[in-house]
């Protein structure tokens, strides 16, 4: 039904990615109509702007979805687990930005200018993942590479900002860097990172596993295989967390099955969608975190051919962590649904109930 306006809601309206969803939404004129706002006990009853009006958040833990068509999730993976599943139930489609159910076989893990057939038909879950912050630019890169001459391996150590913990991250990395300039010689004080991110870099993000990696490096190896349909791909990786407010940074080393020459990376990515890339005409021709700032494109550079190999080379990556790695592919999805209406998108309750 191409006429029946999208109903959409939003659970964890308030956080750093449900308020960027807001803002793209609202720029980017999707034509869908905000039915609610939801979140914690501890948000609900606040108030957000949207379109020129001020709308109610709701509390998650007895919002109705019965009435939402596509449903946003950027409210923690545990939350997801119990309400993007109970969204689903109620017959919404769900795009969930957590980790819950990335490496389900019934969930599309979607980056839309990789892997955008993923959305021909309606997931069996009536959930749609949204990979994570680090993994989306890294994939957007390497997934034309692969298709020029297939990529065997990676390696890839990632630089992520504070805000990829949230406005927590944010406001504990801006705390930590007053107590350094303070200099009151008081204890450092952190609870969102697992040591004082001010001034400091920190090697370890999310849950340490049994075989000395972490659960951030096992994603990008997991996600990138899934999202690129590769799975004897080989990457690894090592996550640090850096004292930058936004966007992650990468230095990635691709070694792949033929030779392949800067030139064509050049080429490549020039004519890839919404990937600027940095020549290295002159030193500081590069992306950096503080002058990329808010983004909706990936920025590449420091192209550089292996000298000793040359099926291999490296590039240093920068993006918005909040939109390209998380709010912008969460809307991005929905805007490939909206073109190409693959199956009907209204809730699927109300859709049988219709006779559809």
């Amino acid at each position: 039904m191409r006429d029946q306006k999208i109903r959409m809601a939003i659970a964890g309206a308030t956080g750093a990615v449900g308020l960027e969803l807001l803002r793209l939404l609202e720029e980017r004129q999707l034509d869908m109509e905000l039915v609610g706002l939801a979140a914690s006990a501890r948000s609900a009853g606040r108030s957000v702007r949207f379109r020129d009006q001020m709308l109610k958040v709701s509390d998650l833990e007895d919002f109705d979805f019965s009435g939402v068509d596509i449903a946003f999730f950027s409210a923690g993976a545990s939350v997801s687990r119990v309400h993007a599943r109970r969204a689903a139930a109620q017959g919404a489609l769900v795009i969930d930005n957590t980790s819950a159910f990335r490496m389900e076989r019934d969930t599309p893990l979607v980056v839309p200018q990789v892997n955008v057939h993923a959305l021909a038909q309606r997931p069996i879950s009536n959930i749609i993942a949204n990979p994570n912050c680090s993994t989306i630019p890294i994939v957007r890169l390497l997934d034309p590479v692969h298709r020029f001459s297939p990529v065997k391996s990676v390696i890839a150590s990632t630089y992520q900002a504070a805000s990829g913990a949230g406005l927590t991250g944010i406001e504990e990395l801006d705390a930590s860097t007053r107590e350094v300039l303070d200099d009151g010689g008081a204890a450092p004080q952190f609870k969102r990172f697992i040591a004082p991110l001010g001034f400091n870099v920190i090697p370890s993000i999310d849950a340490l596993l049994a075989d000395g990696f972490t659960l951030e490096e096992q994603k990008m190896l997991q996600e990138s295989r899934k999202i690129m349909s590769a799975p004897t791909l080989h990457i690894t990786a090592t996550c640090v967390r850096v004292p930058v407010r936004n966007c992650h940074s990468a230095a990635v080393y691709v070694q792949c099955e033929r030779g392949i020459t800067r030139a064509d990376l050049l080429k490549i990515w020039r004519n890839s969608p919404e990937v600027r890339v940095y020549e290295g005409a002159t030193a500081d021709d590069f992306p950096s975190p503080r002058m990329v700032g808010s983004s909706d494109l990936v920025h590449v550079g420091r192209v550089r051919q292996d000298p000793e190999n040359n099926k291999a080379f490296w590039f240093w990556v920068v993006s918005d962590n909040v939109r390209i790695g998380a709010a912008l592919n969460a809307v991005q999805i929905a805007e490939a649904l909206l073109n190409m209406r693959p199956f009907d998108l209204r809730n699927q309750e109300i859709a049988v109930a219709a006779g559809m």
